[in-house]
């Protein structure tokens, strides 16, 4: 199941200012509507919990780390972790979709191929459902930015859609927010990652049920996460220490 919510990344910042107004309604779809049911926050929630599975099975204390979200665009993702985190940021290029954010530090991208923050600043970076809007050529410079603003041992965690999801390629196809989209398979950002210097930690797919059977068995999603068939993947790497 594909899902939206960060705004894209070497574009036109302007076309996601136009868009931010009327970017909910331009995202509706009666097969999306479906998954979502009730619950008009669950693609979010769904990454936020990924995210904290992550660092439970590894002991890290996210009270401990800074955060970024890269491409944050209305928030919805940094609104439900930036209180488990010591602190945390947003920046995207479109300071229209970021207005609604409010008392969290956000930063506009002057320029769509720099993050505006310095060196080593930060110890966890989301990438969420931004890679299939930067055009492939680009995309090592921008991992390669990612690592920059990472501290040594910092976790950079790109999630984005699986095209080898038959429903995610649909909506993808019939989304006038995806007309420029191209999509990479998990190889591609596994591969992205290690030759920008980072390490591969882990790779999960989720997105298997709707939140009405996710309710009742969401730890089976769990045990599919190596299953390459859910809607959208994680992928967890780490800047060497």
């Amino acid at each position: 199941m594909v899902e939206y919510g960060n705004s894209i990344q070497m574009t036109q910042p302007s076309r996601f200012d136009r868009l931010s107004s009327s970017y909910e309604e331009l995202l509706r779809d009666p097969i999306r509507q479906r998954f979502t049911g009730a619950e008009s926050m669950f693609f979010h929630r769904r990454k936020a919990d990924l995210i904290r599975r992550f660092f439970h099975r590894r002991d890290l204390a996210m009270s401990k780390l800074t955060y970024l979200d890269f491409g944050c665009g209305k928030g919805e993702l940094l609104s439900l972790l930036q209180p488990e985190f010591k602190s945390a940021a947003g920046c995207d290029v479109s300071a229209q979709m970021m207005r609604q954010i409010t008392d969290i530090e956000t930063r506009i991208q002057e320029d769509p191929s720099r993050i505006p923050f310095g060196d080593d600043e930060f110890d966890f970076v989301t990438a969420v459902c931004v890679y299939h809007h930067v055009p492939p050529a680009a995309r090592p410079a921008l991992t390669s930015e990612i690592r920059r603003v990472l501290r040594p041992g910092g976790i950079f965690c790109m999630i984005e859609h699986n095209p080898l999801n038959p429903v995610t390629r649909v909506l993808v196809r019939r989304t006038p927010v995806d007309s420029d989209a191209v999509l990479l398979p998990g190889g591609e950002a596994r591969q992205l990652t290690r030759r920008a210097g980072f390490t591969h930690l882990q790779q999960d797919y989720f997105l298997y049920f709707p939140q009405s059977v996710y309710r009742n068995v969401g730890r089976l999603e769990n045990v599919l996460a190596i299953v390459p068939l859910g809607g959208q993947y994680a992928v967890f790497s780490a800047k060497p220490s």
